[in-house]
């Protein structure tokens, strides 16, 4: 359907496109947490000078979930000018809203229809998200697995659209035939269907699809709770000074750093049974650069107030540069559009290549010759 519709320059492939492709995509929910920061957007700015780079902002995922409208479109633009002030150079990525690029609903529906139900229903954040509405799965009957729900709890029904969410993201991969995909823990079984789903075509269509790999960065840091370090760092938080996020103010940072948990034995030191202790060095040496083992030499015989005053100064001073470039660039919509534009271009472009073979694997008619 969509042969007609791409431009001839559209069909040459560029020395560009001849470089490992990498795509990740994050929803547009507001402000990036300090886990996001050290554990994702700052290593992306390593990949942009060897690799193609895209970075979708997945606003079509955004709406599995309750979301005002007013707040998912400003979230777009808070979303792409927290990447640019992170370092995501436009000049040398693409950065591109979902609803944006033709052929994510696209292909999702295709690949709807090779995925059985009962594989979506296993997810485990599908169960974990499906749990947040007050359902729980019961017991499973053939490959379909039936939940009940505690009427005092239950909040909305279950739309299809969080059962189907991990069909767009393979969608959103499969899209741009991506060699490399940056995901957390939380997105591994995600990604496996998305290889899953790949394989599955490309055996009963022919080979189209390039089954990408997870991407693993050189470095990376998994920050965890302030007010509970055993639970990874959230932006859902109910508690506020869970949290820290990059745009935080020195103030806010010094509340949420004083706040933190430590423990009741007075050395600074990195252990598993001070999980407290051990996610403050993990951002101090994330963002100082020191080793663990220096800190600890460092803070020999120091006790955890001068710990998290220099936590709080290297914080603030790590953060200051991203966060002054972020006031600079929210208030200039006019370069944010434009940074979308090209971004959704080069997407569309690359989009297009692939879905029209997609298109042609299936059987679906091309529109221009009947």
């Amino acid at each position: 359907m969509y042969n007609q519709l791409i431009p001839n320059d559209f069909m040459t492939i560029s020395e560009e496109e001849k470089r490992k492709v990498i795509l990740t995509c994050a929803q547009p929910t507001g402000k990036l947490t300090l886990g996001n920061y050290l554990g994702a957007v700052r290593n992306w700015s390593t990949m942009l000078e060897n690799h193609e780079c895209y970075f979708g902002i997945v606003d079509l995922h955004a709406i599995t979930t309750p979301t005002k409208p007013a707040t998912l479109r400003q979230n777009v633009f808070d979303c792409v000018a927290q990447y640019v002030a992170c370092g995501l150079d436009p000049e040398k990525c693409h950065q591109f809203v979902q609803s944006h690029v033709v052929g994510h609903t696209e292909l999702a529906w295709i690949l709807t229809c090779l995925t059985p139900i009962g594989e979506l229903q296993r997810m485990t954040q599908f169960k974990d998200k499906v749990a947040k509405l007050g359902f729980k799965a019961a017991e499973q009957e053939g490959e379909e697995i039936k939940f009940t729900h505690d009427g005092a709890r239950a909040q909305a029904s279950i739309n299809a659209g969080l059962l189907c969410y991990p069909v767009l993201m393979a969608a959103d991969i499969l899209l741009y035939n991506a060699d490399l995909v940056p995901v957390g823990e939380d997105q591994r079984q995600h990604m496996e269907l998305c290889r899953d789903l790949a394989q599955r075509f490309n055996h009963q269509f022919s080979e189209t699809f390039v089954v990408p790999d997870a991407y693993v960065g050189e470095t990376g840091s998994r920050i965890m709770s302030l007010a509970d370090p055993t639970r990874k760092m959230s932006k859902s938080d109910e508690n506020e000074r869970a949290t820290l996020y990059i745009l935080d103010e020195p103030g806010q940072i010094g509340k949420k750093i004083a706040s933190a948990v430590t423990d009741s034995e007075p050395v600074i030191r990195a252990s598993p049974e001070k999980p407290g202790v051990s996610n403050l060095l993990a951002i101090h040496s994330a963002l100082s650069g020191q080793t663990i083992d220096q800190l600890e030499e460092h803070f020999a015989g120091k006790g955890y107030g001068i710990l998290k005053e220099e936590l709080t100064e290297v914080i603030t001073e790590s953060l200051r540069p991203v966060r002054e470039k972020y006031q600079e660039l929210i208030q200039d919509k006019t370069y944010l559009r434009s940074v979308l534009a090209q971004g959704a271009e080069a997407a569309q472009k690359r989009a297009y290549k692939v879905l029209s073979k997609v298109y042609r694997k299936i059987g679906l008619p091309d529109r221009s010759k009947g």
